[in-house]
């Protein structure tokens, strides 16, 4: 866990509002995934920097256990050319503390590391968090996810 500078970026693929509330977040944010994938939004994104996936979390209501969107992606050069049925996001740059999680992803090692932070006293700015799922997160048995949380 360490702090970084994160320049400012543009993501365009897909959003959902959600919440943690009620196990919400659970059933949405796995649903975002499976249409990423079905619909191919991936090999669709125009003006791509690479293929890593980019899972941002922001537009809180007040914290994470308010209403917030989600929304999974790639950086992207520009946001100008915009698919129709697909959304564009610029996060600024800001300060982020850095978590990895790491090991078999379908035991659930990426909502862990999140119900630690949680439960952690960081002092979160609630503008944007994200995960990255790059080429260390491509064996889903032994994934490496980089985790950015936005800190004052």
């Amino acid at each position: 866990m360490k702090n970084k500078i994160i320049p400012s970026f543009s993501i365009i693929g897909l959003a959902i509002r959600t919440t943690n509330q009620n196990g919400q977040a659970v059933k949405d944010i796995p649903g975002l995934w499976n249409r990423f994938f079905k619909e191919d939004i991936l090999s669709r994104i125009p003006n791509k920097v690479s293929d890593e996936l980019y899972c941002i979390y922001t537009e809180y209501e007040k914290d994470h256990t308010l209403p917030y969107t989600t929304f999974l992606g790639c950086k992207v050069s520009s946001l100008e050319e915009m698919p129709e049925d697909m959304d564009g996001i610029h996060i600024p740059q800001n300060q982020y503390r850095h978590f990895t999680a790491e090991g078999n992803l379908a035991e659930g090692i990426v909502y862990e590391a999140w119900e630690k932070i949680w439960g952690s006293d960081l002092p979160r700015t609630y503008t944007a968090d994200f995960e990255v799922y790059g080429e260390k997160a491509q064996n889903p048995q032994d994934a490496k996810v980089d985790i950015f949380i936005g800190i004052q």
